[in-house]
C-alpha cells in the first residue's frame, strides 16, 4: 500500500513533500519553515517580499555550520546560497535579512523552491497544494491554502518533522560527513535515541524525529496520533533487541532504522519481547517501502542494512521483504532457543 493511500490528508501530502522531496539544496525545508510560520498566525495571503523574509532568515538562522548544498556543487556568484553568505554579516548584526538578500529570494523563490515544492521525481505533484503565488516580483502575493492552515494546525509535530529532516539532509551535504553517510548510512546509538554520523560520531537528530513521518505521527501498535495521547512516546525495536544477547542470535543488527518504529509507552510495555505479528511485520514493511522513497542518506542507510541492491525499485522493495522474512524465519524456526 502506497504511503499517501494509507492515510490520504494534507498532512501526508506535506509528508510527502519534505521527507521524499529531491534535495538538491535545503531550501524546501526553509520555505516549509516560513509556511508553517505564516499559517500558524491566521494568514491567508502574505505579499512574496514578507514570506522572502522570512524564507532568507530560517536559512540564517541554521546553526551547527552545516552547508546547505552539497560540498561537490561550486556556487556562481549569483547563486542564492551564495548571496546569502555575503550578506551573513550585515543580516546577523541587524536581526533581520538584508534588503539586497530578500531582494535575492524575491527573484529566485517563485521560479526555484515554490515551483518544486509539491513535485515529487517520478510521482508528479502532491495531492495537496499548500500555496499559490499571484504576481510577480514586488508585487507578487501568496495565497496559503485552507490545506496548509489544517498542517499548521497539528501541534508543531511537523515542525519538529521538518527540522528533523533538514538536519539529516544538510549533513549529508558536508564533505567530511556526507561521502561517510553515502558509503556506510547512518547509525544509532547505543541506547537506541539517537541517530548519528559514523565517521565522526556526530549527533544529527533524534530517532523520534527521523522516522515519525514515515509512519504518520502514529504509535505503531494502536494507531493513535502520538502528540495526542497522555503517555511517553519509545523508540522500539519490531524485533525485539534482546533477541541479540542470547548467545544465539546469527541474524543482523537489530537496533537499526529497519526494525526500528515509535509506540505509546502502553503499548510498548505491552509488546515486551514477544515476536511481532504477521500484520506488524507486514507494517513495518510499508513504513520501510517509505523510507526507501526518500533521498538519501536514509533511503542508503536502508540499502546498507538490508542488503538491498537490486536495479530497479520492485527489485530492491522484495530484497527487503526478503530480508525480514529471513530474520522471521530465523526465529520462528526455533533457532533462538
Amino acid at each position: 500500500m502506497s504511503f499517501y493511500s494509507v492515510e490520504p490528508t494534507p498532512r501526508t501530502s506535506w509528508r510527502q513533500a519534505v521527507l521524499m522531496g529531491v534535495n538538491s539544496r535545503t531550501y524546501k525545508f526553509a520555505l516549509g519553515t516560513a509556511l508553517l510560520e505564516l499559517a500558524k498566525q491566521g494568514r491567508d495571503a502574505v505579499a512574496l517580499g514578507e514570506l522572502a523574509e522570512r524564507y532568507a532568515w530560517a536559512l540564517l538562522a541554521r546553526e551547527g555550520g552545516f552547508p546547505q548544498a552539497p560540498a561537490a556543487v561550486e556556487l556562481r556568484d549569483t547563486d542564492f546560497l551564495a548571496i546569502l553568505e555575503r550578506e551573513r554579516s550585515a543580516s546577523s548584526a541587524a536581526g533581520r535579512p538584508t534588503e539586497a538578500l530578500v531582494e535575492a529570494a524575491v527573484r529566485s523563490m517563485p521560479g526555484m523552491v515554490m515551483q518544486k515544492f509539491h513535485n515529487l521525481r517520478g510521482i508528479g505533484e502532491v495531492a495537496h497544494a499548500f500555496y499559490r503565488v499571484q504576481g510577480r516580483g514586488s508585487n507578487g502575493v501568496v495565497r496559503l491554502t485552507p490545506e496548509l492552515h489544517r498542517v499548521a494546525a497539528a501541534d508543531d509535530v511537523l515542525g519538529r518533522e521538518l527540522d528533523s529532516r533538514w538536519s539529516i539532509v544538510e549533513a549529508s551535504f558536508d564533505a567530511a560527513i556526507g561521502r561517510t553517510l553515502i558509503d556506510r548510512g547512518v547509525e544509532i546509538d547505543a541506547e537506541g535515541a539517537v541517530v548519528v554520523s559514523p565517521a565522526r560520531r556526530v549527533p544529527l537528530t533524534s530517532v523520534r524525529g527521523a522516522i515519525a513521518g514515515f509512519q504518520h505521527g502514529r504509535c505503531f501498535y494502536c494507531h493513535q496520533e502520538l502528540d495526542r495521547l497522555d503517555a511517553d512516546i519509545h523508540v522500539d525495536h519490531v524485533f525485539p533487541f534482546s533477541w541479540m544477547n542470547t548467545g544465539s542470535w546469527c541474524g543482523p543488527d537489530l537496533n537499526h532504522v529497519w526494525n526500528l518504529v515509535l509506540a505509546c509507552a502502553p503499548c510498548n510495555l505491552a509488546k515486551s519481547n514477544r515476536l511481532p505479528t504477521a500484520d506488524e511485520v507486514e507494517r513495518l514493511l510499508d513504513r520501510n517501502d517509505a523510507i526507501a522513497g526518500s533521498p538519501h542518506p536514509l533511503r542508503r542507510t536502508l540499502e546498507i542494512t538490508m542488503g538491498t541492491t537490486g536495479p530497479t525499485a520492485e527489485a530492491r522493495r522484495r530484497q527487503r521483504r526478503d530480508f525480514v522474512g529471513a530474520v522471521w524465519n530465523h526465529v520462528t524456526e526455533g533457532l533462538m532457543r
